[in-house]
């Protein structure tokens, strides 16, 4: 009788840590594969066939459609340059350049991945409609409040994120450091 309940209480315990485990990592990601550069993250596999196992429950849990690697890759940002969390109540300044590709888009996101409301109907920037300084540089203001220039409103959400989606780009899974591909660094300036 021992033995039995040794053996069942094994079993839901084994099924408890396994099925906990594949949560996590479909609703966390994990960082298999994964492509760093200062506050932005991607996973370049995540669009061919090498994807790892816990990628594709991942983007079947969230039924998201992710960049194929012929196609490009996407970045993506929760945090700024200091690690501390994107708040929508905040001023925070993206600029710089982005690596060489034909078209890019910057978009922002609450964190269940839905497009955040706001009075403008603005979610985002492409590479074509962005105001530039004579460098080819530029700064996008991600704030609750109206700013001069290139400005993505946050409607005051607490957390959200931001997508780089950079298309027909030489970035992929061979880019290592900020030299491989200078990507836009992220900082708060200012917090009410």
């Amino acid at each position: 009788m021992r033995l039995v309940f040794i053996t069942l209480l094994a079993l839901i315990l084994a099924t408890v840590i396994g099925l906990g485990a594949t949560w996590m990592t479909a609703t966390r990601g994990t960082d298999l594969g994964t492509l760093t550069i200062g506050a932005w993250t991607a996973r370049p596999k995540t669009g061919t066939a090498d994807v790892d196992p816990y990628s594709r429950a991942s983007i079947a849990r969230s039924g998201e459609l992710p960049v194929g690697t012929g196609d490009g890759v996407a970045f993506s940002a929760t945090r700024d340059d200091r690690n501390k969390p994107l708040d929508g109540r905040c001023d925070v300044v993206v600029s710089g350049v982005t690596p060489a590709a034909r078209f890019w888009t910057l978009t922002l996101y609450n964190t269940k991945g839905h497009l955040v409301a706001n009075s403008l109907q603005r979610y985002g920037f492409t590479s074509q409609e962005i105001i530039r300084g004579a460098d080819g540089a530029f700064e996008i203001r991600v704030a609750s409040r109206s700013r001069a220039g290139n400005w993505l409103p946050t409607g005051g959400i607490e957390r959200y994120a931001l997508m780089l989606r950079l298309y027909d780009t030489p970035v992929g899974v061979a880019t290592r450091t900020q030299r491989d591909a200078p990507m836009p660094s992220i900082t708060t300036v200012g917090c009410p």
